[in-house]
């Protein structure tokens, strides 16, 4: 999903594609590029899988750019910097940030408000060019699994280039000064330079997608090889003469297994890897294709890429490729579905085809016209920026506004009267008589919120050591540790209210997407072997402090009905290791408080929320959960093991609210959100004391300290089994 510039890059850029050998001209190089511009969108559109279209790219950037930049050293022994970044400015900048502020618009306008904070920080990622590492840190964030594609995720291609663009001249200048200082050719020096970084760029992506593919996709240092690749041939080329039989086979074979590689790999391979072999040598075998100093045959692939409608479209690659996703993400967005029709896709195309021309008008010929008489490279500079800069403002400020708004309804959430939460459930007057007023937390920042109260406490997927925090007094008299997934983890605000009421410890040791069980566990289809040593660190520690009781989750709910790896199965059950890791503890002599799992949605509730209004956001408790607690059926529970189950403070007549007690419940479709939490303090407290009875208690409970839900804590009744 990234382009080389067509037509955004400087004249001597440009010229990279003339053969010092010949003065023709590589047209073809545009129709490659048109090509691959039209692969992406149509693979993005309508299959929602790798294209190649963008490794293409990126070895068009590595051939035309080392090209261009070896030649300069060549001509003038050095680089000027500051014409070369300022010209790529003026010519990247503008078409950009014509689309990322027509993002923003468009997010205002169509987007639910719970999606707003994220697109700023996209948006600004992607204006300085580091939307790759933006996505990258993201897309290894368990919790941030359930979101959506963003209108600007395609930028991150764009990131990777414009990294190269400021490590090349740089690389280029140090081989210039190496090979004069050593007697060498600049062209053979900068081939063992470019040569290297191919082969330990191209070994790390082997490495890191193995291990991590999700990470290797944005990853700067695995894709560097392939423009390396491009660059490699852009030094080598003027020396190869190939026979005109097999440049005619290469191009037409090179064409072929382009346009084929999105249906054959698809989403099949890991990427980029190995897989990533097949677009970039289909892009090598057409370059060399090209070479020779006669006119291409008719019936060469050459000649098709370089006739009139493709070098026409390929001068206008940058800007479709800009276009067509977010397009497509707000076609996506109106009309609620999941893949674009037929003539829905035809639709996107269309326009974003519409957008493309209508953009390279304004940037290659307005702007470019204006500014062609201002040869400074700061002139240049400020013409790019100047198209920036408004961006990023705009981001700011909408984003100062969503913090104001933020603030005002913390201020009307002080009112445990008009918030009360999950204290709702246990007054009916209360819940009668609530005020309709704006949902705390705010959807907009929730998410983010939500998780920044724990984010230092909790184990990564990847990480296998446990994170630990504690919290109260450490000599304090009694000690409770909260242990396992992202599902124990939103109990943590609960837990705090209540330790701190009655001046316990308390101890969180959580990991995302794991249990705390004896089971093995699998993530994202793979053995979860950090989830395993976790596990074996948590039961040693617990083993090594002793503490006066573990609070976890009893049971585990599955969404839909039902699971995929038992048809007909329950969609609640209690794993056989969670009984196992129970026992084990009882061997150690200490208490297990397990509180059944809370339901799910089949929806992001905060998304629903800002559309159909918080009566509308509703999920039947059958969905996620049996009618009954899996454990009642247990037939060898062990003695140490109280049961909590709060349901009922959650769903009421089988219905499961997205908003209780004017608060957002959950931040996405199953987790609690801070706020929410720390309303079930209230709720939870009186089974909690229940379940532990040698555990020290207050004089007075929270709903009495609190002074405002005075005696509604007394109409609960602790069902603690």
């Amino acid at each position: 999903m990234s382009v080389p510039v067509p037509n955004h890059a400087p004249e001597r850029v440009r010229s990279a594609s003339v053969s010092p050998r010949t003065a023709r001209h590589r047209t073809d190089i545009e129709g490659l590029r048109a090509v691959a511009a039209l692969l992406i969108a149509v693979f993005h559109i309508w299959f929602g899988t790798v294209s190649g279209g963008v490794d293409v790219f990126l070895v068009l950037t590595g051939f035309l750019i080392t090209g261009s930049l070896v030649r300069a050293m060549e001509r003038d022994g050095r680089l000027a910097f500051g014409a070369f970044w300022s010209k790529l400015a003026r010519r990247l900048f503008p078409a950009g940030a014509v689309v990322l502020a027509a993002v923003l618009v468009a997010a205002y306008l169509l987007l639910p408000r719970s999606r707003w904070t994220g697109i700023i920080a996209d948006v600004q990622a992607a204006a300085l060019y580091y939307g790759n590492w933006h996505l990258s840190l993201g897309s290894v964030d368990y919790m941030a699994e359930n979101s959506a594609a963003g209108p600007v995720q395609h930028f991150w291609s764009l990131g990777v280039q414009g990294q190269f663009y400021l490590l090349w001249p740089v690389l280029i200048t140090v081989v210039g000064l190496i090979a004069a200082a050593c007697g060498l050719r600049v062209r053979t020096a900068a081939l063992t330079a470019v040569g290297t970084v191919l082969a330990v760029s191209f070994g790390y992506s082997l490495w890191i997608t193995a291990t991590d593919p999700v990470w290797a996709y944005f990853d700067t240092g695995a894709r560097l090889w392939e423009l390396a690749l491009g660059g490699v041939l852009a030094l080598v080329i003027a020396r190869v003469r190939l026979p005109r039989a097999l440049r005619l086979v290469l191009g037409w074979a090179g064409l072929a297994a382009l346009v084929l590689c999105g249906l054959v790999i698809g989403d099949a391979l890991p990427y980029p890897g190995l897989a990533s072999l097949w677009p970039t040598l289909a892009a090598v075998a057409v370059l060399l294709a090209g070479t020779g100093s006669e006119q291409p045959g008719r019936l060469t692939a050459t000649r098709l890429l370089g006739s009139r409608p493709l070098v026409w479209l390929g001068a206008r690659a940058y800007t479709l490729f800009l276009w067509h996703w977010p397009i497509l993400v707000f076609y996506l967005e109106v009309t609620g579905l999941d893949r674009a029709t037929l003539a829905g896709g035809l639709f996107v195309l269309g326009t974003a085809f519409v957008a493309a021309v209508l953009t390279t008008w304004l940037v290659d010929g307005s702007l470019t016209r204006l500014t062609r008489t201002l040869r400074a490279p700061s002139w240049s500079l400020a013409a790019g920026v100047l198209f920036v800069v408004p961006v990023l403002l705009a981001g700011l400020v909408w984003g100062q506004a969503i913090e104001r708004d933020r603030q005002l309804r913390m201020e009307l959430s002080s009112d445990p009267m008009s918030y009360p939460g999950a204290a709702v459930t246990l007054n009916p007057a209360l819940a009668e008589n609530l005020p309709a007023l704006p949902v705390y937390p705010d959807t907009a920042t929730v998410a983010s919120d939500t998780l920044d109260q724990t984010r230092e406490c909790n184990a990564l997927t990847d990480a296998t050591e446990v994170v630990s925090c504690e919290f109260g007094d450490p000599e304090a008299g009694f000690t409770l540790v909260l242990a396992g997934s992202s599902h124990a983890r939103h109990w943590f605000q609960a837990l705090r209210a209540i330790t701190e009421q009655h001046d316990w410890r308390l101890v969180m040791m959580t990991k995302n997407a794991c249990q705390f069980s004896a089971d093995e566990q699998v993530y994202r289809g793979d053995p979860y072997t950090e989830c395993t040593n976790w596990n074996a660190d948590v039961m040693a520690r617990i083993a090594e402090t002793g503490p006066d009781a573990v609070f976890t989750t009893a049971t585990r709910t599955t969404p839909g009905g039902g699971r995929d790896d038992e048809p007909g199965a329950p969609p609640e059950r209690t794993p056989d290791g969670y009984v196992e890791r129970w026992r084990e503890l009882e061997e150690l002599g200490v208490p297990v408080v397990a509180v059944r799992d809370t339901p799910r949605f089949g929806f992001n509730v905060a998304e629903c929320v800002d559309r159909e209004g918080a009566r509308g956001c509703v999920e039947e408790q059958s969905f996620s959960m049996a009618e009954r607690p899996p454990y009642e059926e247990l037939a060898d529970v062990p003695g140490n093991t109280r049961f909590l189950d709060l349901t009922d403070h959650l769903c009421g007549d089988g219905v499961c609210r997205g908003v209780i007690g004017n608060q957002l419940a959950y931040y996405d479709t199953n987790h609690f959100s801070h706020a929410f939490s720390r309303s079930l303090a209230v709720v939870l407290e009186p089974y909690l004391l229940e379940s532990l009875p040698e555990a020290p208690a207050a004089e007075t409970s929270l709903a009495e300290a609190s002074g405002t839900l005075l005696g509604a804590a007394e109409s609960a009744e602790p069902d603690a089994s």
